[in-house]
């Protein structure tokens, strides 16, 4: 009994997962940079709830973006591990995550100058990732 209730919640597991498709990447990258907006903003503004406001709504889609689909599903083992694309985006994300709660710290302190170079590091991992796996 105990077998195909794990069965069963397995099977159920799969078939309402939800698929990341190229249009909720589309969506996620179009929030990341309102997101980048909100806190140049407060950048300019010397406002220290858009920068929080900015830096969380970062965090939060960059933590739900996934590799794109054909790299996960890639079958040939070479090719996969010549590539890369999935280790390497989600080490990005890791990256810019930590560097908006430093932005976050920085701006809180009154050093805005560090918090404006964190923000410059979160602007580059942005484009590395978008000359590497978007191949600008």
């Amino acid at each position: 009994m105990k077998i195909f209730f794990i069965l069963f919640v397995l099977l159920s597991q799969m078939l309402f997962a939800q698929v990341y498709t190229k249009e909720d990447r589309i969506k996620d990258m179009q929030e990341m940079a309102k997101a980048m907006s909100y806190i140049e903003t407060g950048f300019f503004y010397n406002n220290i709830d858009l920068v929080q406001d900015g830096a969380l709504k970062l965090s939060d889609t960059i933590r739900k973006l996934e590799p794109p689909l054909e790299d996960k599903e890639e079958k040939d083992p070479m090719t996969r591990y010549l590539n890369e694309r999935v280790k390497f985006t989600n080490k990005i994300a890791k990256k810019i995550d930590k560097k908006t709660k430093l932005i976050i710290q920085r701006f809180r302190e009154g050093d805005v100058t560090q918090a404006l170079q964190a923000y410059t590091k979160v602007m580059k991992q942005c484009m590395e990732c978008h000359i590497q796996v978007r191949n600008w």
